[in-house]
């Protein structure tokens, strides 16, 4: 079958929801993507963050391969073997005193942790404090109530009536101004994933954990994207020398297999039956995430995490200098990293001349290019993908 006669099966019977681009990819090795007509691509995107530990990765493959043959799901009635072993690893491994509930993607993390804002927020069973105040340009998720906690107009289209009791700050010295008698929590990414890179002050950001603990208010930390060693440690929250209350991840964790998680240093904060998931935290995905985290930890220990997240800034800040009259600032942090460019009409043909030269790269923001490499891309592979994006700033 062709990739045409396969676009046209695409556009008769998938709901339009994506904006494709219609490159057919057949497989992946490391940080390359080859098409259906043999090209290779170099992914400096990584499935938006996902795919932490490359393409095809043997020691992935071979765990979920091994697991899927011996158990899938059972379901959560049930004593799940690499379900407990994940969720004291990513205890371990992030220092925090926690406990971890599973579920299978950012959105529904970000469910779990508003239903532990509203439940923190209750007295005797009855509701006192119910708002969350989020961030203007903050994306927490899709569903209803994550649209809603999302603080981006556009998101706000159709799909209502939304839940009441979320609030909106224009920036973090903004939300002391935002909390009422109501408010139960703060929700917030330290670096905004679709609101441009750019990290939050540290200082700021221990000086507002200090602030909501004396309020007696949660500071919930959204790292869905900036988990799992994306910012150099296992999470942000770590690099910014902080301890939320709660933590919710995904993209990374399971290197393409669907998981999210949420950890809370609220332990007994749910009882049986309060919240569940009848896929979120099986034996294919937690064996596949357990798999993931002792790749990173690896590469974390070793020093190359350290070492390639330096490599591929200074290949960015190059970039940046060389070319000031189309890029005005390279931004970011880790391997979560951007170059804003100077405005919207470049930044279009940026995306475009990019993909032509076979090395993909995301968006943020309005002006901002978003690169999200596998944690574990090598030197030849950034090499490559840089000398292809030079390729592409020639025909500007």
């Amino acid at each position: 079958m062709t990739t045409q006669d396969l676009k046209q099966m695409d556009l008769d019977y998938t709901l339009h929801t994506y904006a494709r681009n219609y490159t057919h990819f057949v497989r992946g090795e490391g940080s390359r993507l080859f098409d259906s007509e043999g090209k290779d691509y170099i992914d400096f995107g990584a499935g938006i963050a996902v795919c932490s530990v490359g393409h095809g990765n043997e020691r992935l493959a071979n765990a979920i391969c091994q697991q899927a043959r011996e158990l899938i799901h059972t379901s959560n009635l049930y004593l799940i073997e690499p379900q407990a072993k994940l969720a004291k690893e990513l205890i371990k491994q992030s220092g925090y005193d926690m406990r971890v509930f599973f579920a299978n993607s950012g959105a529904e993390a970000n469910e779990g942790a508003i239903k532990i804002a509203r439940k923190f927020g209750e007295v005797n069973g009855e509701t006192k404090r119910y708002q969350v105040i989020t961030l203007d340009s903050s994306f927490h998720g899709r569903t209803i109530s994550t649209l809603k906690a999302t603080a981006q107009d556009k998101m706000h289209h159709y799909f209502g009536p939304f839940p009441d009791g979320f609030v909106y700050a224009k920036d973090i010295l903004d939300i002391p101004n935002k909390i009422s008698p109501v408010t139960c929590a703060v929700l917030l990414e330290l670096v905004q994933g679709e609101g441009g890179i750019t990290p939050f002050d540290k200082a700021e950001i221990q000086k507002l954990a200090k602030f909501l603990k004396e309020k007696n208010i949660l500071l919930m930390i959204d790292e869905v994207q900036t988990g799992i060693y994306r910012s150099g440690e296992l999470f942000a929250s770590n690099y910014y020398e902080i301890t939320p209350d709660v933590i919710t991840t995904a993209k990374g964790l399971a290197g393409g297999v669907p998981i999210g998680a949420v950890m809370t240093s609220l332990k007994d904060i749910f009882s049986p039956g309060d919240h569940g998931s009848t896929f979120g935290g099986n034996f294919l995905s937690t064996r596949a995430a357990l798999e993931v985290l002792e790749i990173l930890k690896e590469e974390k220990q070793s020093g190359r995490l350290e070492q390639t997240i330096s490599y591929f800034a200074q290949k960015l800040q190059n970039l940046q200098k060389s070319y000031p009259e189309i890029f005005t600032q390279e931004v970011g942090l880790g391997l979560m990293r951007g170059l804003r460019l100077k405005d919207t009409e470049s930044f279009n043909l940026f995306l475009q001349k990019t993909c032509e030269n076979r090395v993909l790269v995301l968006k943020s923001g309005k002006n901002t290019a978003r690169f999200l490499p596998a944690l574990t891309i090598n030197k030849e592979e950034i090499d490559e993908g840089f000398e292809r994006i030079n390729r592409s700033l020639k025909d500007f």
